[in-house]
C-alpha cells in the first residue's frame, strides 16, 4: 500500500480563542510546509508542537494523519470546506481510510519509519479550529477520525512527490473498528478484550479500554 502525501503540515502552539473566559492554547492550526524535506523526530515533525502535553503529543501521537477520501462527505453532507489541515493533521493523505489501516501497520517515509498507534479522539479544540461546534460529534458518529503514528525510526523525509509506503501489515484490528470499540457506549465485551490485546495500541487507548471493561459485568 502507498499513501500519497498531499500536504505536510506543522504549527507551533498559539492562542486559539477563549472558553469560559480562559485562554485556549493549541497547535492544531498548522500550515503546509515548503521546501524539499522535514526531519521526523521521536515526538514531532520539525517545526510542530502541542500546547497541552498531558493529552496531546508524545511518542504515541507524534504524527497525525487524515485521509482526503472523507472530504466529499464533509463538504456535501455537512458543508464543511476541506483542505490540508482542516482537521489539524500533520499528514494529509490519499490512498486509504480507517477501515484499510490497522493498528501496528508500519510505513516508510524517507528515512523515517512510522507505526500506526491509535485513532484520533476529537476534542473541543477541533470545534474551535473548524469554527463548527458539531464537527467533533460528527467525527465521532461517523468514525472518520484519521490515525496517529509513533516514530519507530527518526530521519529526514521528503515533501515533494512523496508517499508513505507500507512495509509491514500487522493483520490486527483496523483503526475504524478500534475507534468504534472505544467510543461506543455498548460495545461487546469480547470486542473490548480483543482491542486490549493489540500489541501496538497506544498506552492511553489501552487505559480507555480497561475503564470500559471495568464498568462491564464479566
Amino acid at each position: 500500500m502507498k499513501l500519497n502525501l498531499l500536504s505536510v503540515n506543522v504549527g507551533r502552539p498559539h492562542i486559539l480563542g477563549t472558553v469560559n473566559g480562559e485562554t485556549v492554547l493549541s497547535g492544531i492550526a498548522k500550515k503546509p510546509l515548503d521546501g524539499d524535506s522535514v526531519f521526523v523526530g521521536a515526538t514531532n515533525l520539525e517545526g510542530d508542537g502541542q500546547a497541552d502535553l498531558s493529552v496531546h503529543g508524545g511518542p504515541d501521537k507524534a504524527v497525525y494523519a487524515y485521509p482526503t477520501v472523507h472530504w466529499p462527505w464533509w463538504e456535501s453532507e455537512h458543508r464543511l470546506p476541506c483542505g490540508p489541515n482542516t482537521f489539524g493533521e500533520n499528514l494529509t493523505l490519499e490512498g486509504a481510510d480507517e477501515s484499510q489501516i490497522c493498528i501496528g501497520d508500519r510505513f516508510q517515509w524517507g528515512e523515517a519509519l512510522l507505526e500506526v498507534s491509535q485513532p484520533r479522539a476529537p476534542c473541543f479544540k477541533l470545534a474551535m479550529h473548524t469554527r463548527r461546534e458539531d464537527v467533533p460529534q460528527l467525527m465521532t458518529l461517523s468514525a472518520r477520525c484519521g490515525w496517529y503514528l509513533r516514530v519507530v525510526r527518526e530521519g529526514v523525509a521528503p515533501l515533494r512527490h512523496a508517499a508513505l509506503v507500507r512495509t509491514f501489515e500487522s493483520g490486527e484490528m483496523n483503526v475504524k473498528d478500534v475507534f468504534v470499540a472505544v467510543m461506543h457506549p455498548r460495545i461487546a465485551r469480547e470486542t473490548l478484550l480483543r482491542v486490549s490485546k493489540l500489541p501496538a495500541l497506544a498506552h492511553a487507548w489501552r487505559h480507555a479500554v480497561a475503564r470500559h471493561l471495568a464498568r462491564q459485568v464479566p
